[in-house]
């Protein structure tokens, strides 16, 4: 029986230290879900271990095959150059094939929602209540327009208004995002970070929600987002691609 591809999650990485354990947080959620799979962590800048020192080690034990996730919600420019990039120089041995990003999907509205209920809302608030999508930000117009696209798609489950704002590149900033929900005359505002790890910009997030009712944690180790990742392994381990650094 032939063995199952690794996964390799690659994420961005970040000096600050609560980014890398949240990352290895989902990892382990991933790994409880799907015991038998080998899944391995490499980052891209910051933080050990880099993804080519994760290939490295993987073509020297002999693995072949090898599924590239990358740990990013949207198609941007890390998606599209950086990390094919950085797997177009694996070892030649290695046959790898680079997975989707996570988003959009709805595990990630699911995800999202959850931690709203977590830092206390209910499901009986929705209709009265304007959340902020709070997203890290691209100059990617393909990133934006995403990300514009799932407020949209969001506020058609029964909130009151979903407005998307952006920590840096675009705008509008996260503060400005919540006056127009108040404008609107929403009971509540609540604002909604859709970012994977804490670090920079998710905090600028959370200072721009200073005037909201309500913000809640980053997606993190939630669940719908660790069984996003095995989705979109399972969706790119076949084919697997040859020799991407041939």
């Amino acid at each position: 029986m032939a063995m199952q591809p690794v996964l390799l999650v690659v994420a961005h990485g970040s000096r600050d230290p609560r980014h890398a354990a949240t990352v290895h947080a989902l990892v382990r959620r991933v790994r409880e879900l799907r015991p038998g799979l080998r899944v391995e962590t490499g980052f891209l800048d910051f933080n050990v271990p880099s993804v080519p020192g994760v290939l490295e080690s993987l073509a020297a034990e002999g693995v072949r095959d090898v599924v590239a996730l990358p740990l990013l919600l949207t198609r941007a420019f890390h998606a599209k150059a950086d990390i094919p990039a950085v797997l177009a120089e694996a070892p030649a041995r290695l046959r790898i094939r680079q997975a989707d990003v996570l988003g959009p999907s709805p595990l990630l509205l699911a995800a999202l929602e959850r931690r709203l209920y977590e830092a206390g809302l209910s499901p009986a608030d929705k209709s009265s209540t304007g959340v902020v999508l709070a997203s890290a930000g691209s100059t990617d117009p393909e990133a934006i327009a995403v990300i514009a696209d799932i407020a949209r798609e969001w506020r058609h489950t029964g909130w009151c208004a979903v407005r998307p704002a952006f920590a840096s590149a675009s705008l509008p900033r996260t503060e400005d995002a919540v006056r127009e929900l108040r404008d609107l005359g929403c009971e509540r505002v609540a604002v909604a970070p859709y970012v994977l790890a804490p670090g920079f910009l998710p905090d600028r997030i959370a200072r721009g929600a200073a005037e909201a009712d309500l913000l809640a944690g980053v997606l993190g180790p939630a669940p719908e987002v660790a069984r996003l990742l095995l989705a979109r392994y399972d969706e790119g381990r076949v084919p697997v691609l040859t020799a991407v650094g041939a």
